[in-house]
């Protein structure tokens, strides 16, 4: 895993995040579960051509979905990244 397109998997486009882009210059990403802050922040220079200023992440355990059964599953675990570019910079997602 040291491309940089392996460790971003896709951008979270919801409410929460489209404030944060709006107000704060920061964009959400769901990444690579093993990924760090630094391959974070190279993945998206290189990648949107951007200066990043900070990341910020957290880990989310995946839910337990339980079918017909009295057996239950889990769905897999996630890493989001919070990206903060410099001032004046904007990704165009949409």
């Amino acid at each position: 895993m040291n491309e940089p397109f392996d460790h971003l998997q896709t951008v979270l486009l919801t409410e929460k995040a489209t404030l944060l882009s709006e107000k704060e210059n920061q964009y959400v990403f769901r990444v690579a579960p093993r990924a760090n802050k630094l391959e974070i922040k190279r993945a998206v220079e290189v990648l949107f051509k951007k200066t990043v200023v900070n990341v910020n992440t957290a880990n989310f355990a995946g839910k337990k979905k339980r079918e017909r059964t009295a057996s239950f599953g889990r769905r897999a675990n996630w890493k989001k990244a919070i990206v903060t570019l410099k001032e004046g910079e904007k990704l165009d997602l949409v």
